[in-house]
């Protein structure tokens, strides 16, 4: 019954217009000869992409390949039809898998801004595109989105929906351009390619971001001061970053009215009043 259903939908919808996607609901958990033998029938009634969901985020990469694979073999006439893939986010693989199927000549990527979508989510966009776009040798694929406009959708969609993505998210996490440590900040000063495999502004973001805190160094110091319009010699930069370290092992983030306090102060010890001041506002702001 449900073969026939299927062969009529499909063609009653091929009547109405010219791209039909046929889906087949949890096909990764689907007995595997069933799934040959509907999307057989179905693209002899006359479906134009075949989509193979991971509806429950089950399959893992070796395993989805596999079924891939099997379906580019076991299916006549696949090649004739644009094979997608639709994976969701349950065990954290749904990038992984799409990436995967696409290396087995997967076509059509389902996927969404943000990797919103049903319970863990769907498989994220902005991971694929840039996964592509930045290891284009090794995948031999590309697409057609404008990635410079990807960090501005993300911000709407986080708008618009009132959810945020967490700050380590890759691409358009608040942290996924950002650097802390002294070694990385040095390293990004010297040569972005360092420590970033794609620029900021080639997702749209303006520019990386130096975190002055407790782990970085005088080289990130130095160069942010200098932006702020101060010039020190070794020895007063020495006073200055002492003194920057005291205040990053009380908050997390110095900030840059913090940094010119300090620097007006030619790196003396500041005085309690502006560090009890610091710190409530931290607390306040927490």
């Amino acid at each position: 019954e449900v073969l026939k259903d299927a062969i009529e939908a499909v063609q009653y919808s091929r009547s109405l217009c010219k791209d039909v996607e046929f889906s087949a609901e949890d096909a990764s958990r689907t007995v595997h000869e069933f799934l040959f033998d509907i999307f057989s029938a179905v693209i002899e009634a006359g479906a134009t992409v075949i989509n193979v969901p991971d509806t429950v985020g089950y399959s893992v990469p070796g395993e989805f390949r596999e079924l891939i694979n099997e379906i580019r073999e076991r299916v006549p006439r696949i090649a004739e039809v644009v094979l997608s893939v639709h994976c969701h986010n349950d065990l954290g693989l749904a990038v992984a898998n799409s990436l995967t199927a696409v290396m087995q000549g997967a076509l059509q990527v389902e996927c969404t801004i943000n990797g919103i979508g049903e319970r863990a989510g769907n498989a994220s966009l902005e991971e694929i595109v840039m996964s592509l776009k930045t290891r284009n040798s090794f995948f031999g694929r590309d697409t057609r989105i404008e990635t410079a406009e990807i960090y501005p959708t993300s911000q709407l969609l986080e708008e618009i929906t009132g959810i945020g993505v967490q700050p380590n998210k890759a691409i358009v996490g608040d942290n996924a351009f950002a650097h802390e440590a002294g070694i990385h900040q040095d390293g990004v000063l010297k040569n972005p390619m360092t420590y970033e495999i794609m620029t900021p502004q080639s997702v749209g973001i303006p520019s990386n971001k130096l975190v002055l805190g407790k782990h970085s160094g005088r080289n990130a110091l130095n160069n942010r001061l200098k932006e702020l319009g101060f010039e020190f010699t070794r020895d007063e930069l020495d006073k200055v970053y002492k003194e920057f370290i005291e205040l990053a092992d009380l908050k997390k983030v110095v900030l840059d009215e913090e940094l010119i306090a300090i620097a007006s102060n030619g790196g003396e010890k500041m005085n309690d009043e502006f560090t009890q001041e610091r710190m409530q506002v931290y607390l306040d702001e927490a």
